[in-house]
């Protein structure tokens, strides 16, 4: 397993994940409210038994540090308690980022919170110069964090979410200097 550092924000805790992680992903993120937005081709409802062990198994410990970095987003006060993460990979298919939030902790601004070490990470230590980054049509709150950083929207295409509802895809790109910029003003 290659290196994740871990980050701490002023309320939170971004450490890589471990199988230790998996009764409070459960709790977290088998929620069809937060399940629904995300790609039907890597998430199914309704989410398999053993669906997280075996995403964390299988998918995210193998390639951790190497082509893919996944962190665990907790809160200071308990950070053993897995309620979201960040993954960013290399290949992008066609996106390079995705996010979860358990949603009880939604509202708080803990994903922008989360996002701001995790994006310089992957622009300055990753040496990402420009990311694609996706959501569901319709996703206000995935959406608004993409143009709160000054992500610029792409197009959009046909998509298969978990949701049915959801049909299309947005697609938006975020360059190393747009990041730098949206650092440097906030």
């Amino acid at each position: 397993m290659g290196d994740v550092p871990t980050f701490q924000t002023d309320r939170l805790v971004l450490r890589p994940p471990s199988l230790t992680d998996v009764p409070a992903c459960q709790r977290h993120f088998v929620d069809y409210e937060v399940i629904r937005h995300l790609s039907a081709a890597n998430v199914s409802w309704p989410f398999p038994e053993n669906g997280v062990r075996d995403f964390l198994t299988n998918a995210v410990l193998p390639s951790l540090g190497r082509d893919r970095w996944f962190w665990a987003i907790c809160e200071k006060a308990q950070p053993a308690e897995m309620i979201g993460a960040v993954d960013i990979w290399r290949d992008g298919h066609p996106d390079h980022r995705g996010f979860w939030l358990g949603r009880r902790f939604w509202g708080r601004g803990y994903m922008s919170e989360a996002l701001a070490p995790i994006m310089d990470y992957a622009f300055d230590a990753l040496g990402f110069d420009v990311m694609i980054l996706s959501n569901a049509k319709g996703n206000l709150r995935s959406r608004r964090i993409k143009e709160k950083v000054g992500a610029r929207y792409l197009r959009t295409v046909p998509g298969h979410q978990v949701d049915p509802s959801y049909r299309e895809l947005e697609l938006w790109e975020l360059t190393r200097e747009e990041w730098r910029e949206y650092r440097t003003a906030g």
